[in-house]
């Protein structure tokens, strides 16, 4: 990219793409520089303020991200990304029921957006519609069956619906998919434990330290399982 601005400094899809390329490997800054002068050559260049407006949620600059969300809105109402983001983006501020009314303007412009559906999912989920949640989870699972995120976390809103078999049944599923995702072994332990069945909950609390073995949680909940354990003399899993 770097050469071609050198012949033509005029090209702003030039200064996007060579944003596109700082931003994916985490220079932030730099990416916003390039996204600045895009926008300085071609003020409606909606894509790059959507862009811009992911930098800088990456720094944590939501509000400045907001802005360049509904800027590239304004300039273009059917740009889908720029909902998904700024859903992500009222999240990630805990405006869960504002997060809800962007995914679903998302999906109303591709029905097929699983992580659209994966993330309204969890929005509905932190406002404790535990079944609402289930069902965007259903449904970014059809789309994308390898999302395995996505097993989890229906796993969680089983899990907090005490129902705790389906709950595993998910996290089983989602360990198939990523056998190295420490947090759906946590989280099956956590079923164990809920059930009583603690040396399988040990065994699961094991195997989540040993792929983040700074997993606090886990620690935590191993040591209540192993007193739990030690409480129970007769205990007999299946």
């Amino acid at each position: 990219f770097d050469q071609a601005l050198r012949f033509d400094p005029e090209l702003a899809p030039d200064y996007y793409n060579r944003g596109r390329g700082w931003h994916l490997v985490g220079k932030y800054r730099r990416a916003i520089e390039d996204y600045d002068q895009a926008i300085s050559l071609d003020p409606t260049f909606a894509l790059a303020y959507n862009n811009r407006g992911l930098a800088r949620a990456e720094l944590g600059e939501y509000d400045r991200a907001m802005d360049d969300y509904n800027q590239a809105i304004h300039l273009d109402p059917k740009i889908i990304e720029a909902y998904y983001n700024r859903g992500n983006a009222w999240s990630n501020l805990g405006k869960y029921s504002i997060a809800i009314e962007n995914y679903d303007q998302a999906i109303r412009l591709n029905s097929k957006l699983a992580t659209g559906y994966y993330n309204r999912g969890l929005a509905w989920y932190y406002l404790e519609e535990y079944n609402r949640a289930i069902e965007d989870y259903d449904q970014a699972i059809r789309l994308d069956p390898e999302l395995a995120r996505a097993y989890n976390n229906r796993g969680i809103a089983w899990n907090d619906l005490d129902e705790h078999y389906r709950a595993i049944d998910d996290y089983d599923q989602a360990i198939r998919l990523d056998p190295g995702f420490a947090f759906a072994y946590y989280n099956r332990g956590r079923a164990w434990h809920l059930l009583g069945k603690h040396s399988r909950a040990i065994e699961d609390y094991d195997r989540a330290l040993q792929f983040d073995p700074k997993f606090t949680l886990a620690y935590d909940n191993r040591g209540l399982a192993l007193k739990a354990l030690g409480g129970d003399q007769g205990e007999i899993e299946h």
